[in-house]
């Protein structure tokens, strides 16, 4: 059976939806993350809102992944801020998470699923591509250099 790094066996890593209680936690596990300019930075509140169709992937009690389908109509939704331990990276946490967001879309009936990512060949592999059927992009505009 193969272990992790921290020696941990990877199968106890267990996928599960967020809880209301889980946001403290998410945020102080997220933002090693937004230090590192990997992903936008969190309020507590956006998370609370997140935290309904969020996921966490925890070990021992540890989050130690994170994801959440922010669900912008029946049309779209969007995942956002996978982040998953460094020491746990290519054993498939990612793409748990991944999965239970797109999952949860296919459940609520979302036609399409965006992310925006600087990890594109990650989400290729899971099934994202960088256009829709009938050639539709995804095109972006921004509107100050700071977020």
């Amino acid at each position: 059976m193969a272990s992790t790094e921290n020696g941990s066996d990877p199968d106890q890593i267990i996928v599960r939806a967020a809880l209301a209680d889980d946001a403290d936690d998410v945020l102080e596990f997220l933002e090693k993350f937004v230090e590192a300019r990997r992903i936008l930075p969190r309020t507590l509140d956006e998370l609370t809102v997140l935290m309904p169709t969020g996921y966490v992937a925890v070990l021992d009690g540890r989050i130690v992944g994170f994801a959440a389908l922010e669900i912008y109509s029946k049309k779209l939704a969007e995942i956002r801020s996978l982040c998953v331990e460094p020491s746990f990276q290519g054993r498939g946490v990612g793409k748990q998470l991944t999965r239970a967001c797109v999952d949860l879309a296919a459940e609520r009936n979302i036609f399409e699923v965006m992310v925006i990512t600087s990890s594109d060949e990650f989400f290729r592999g899971c099934g994202f591509d960088f256009t829709l059927p009938g050639e539709k992009k995804a095109l972006f505009l921004q509107t100050r250099e700071h977020h």
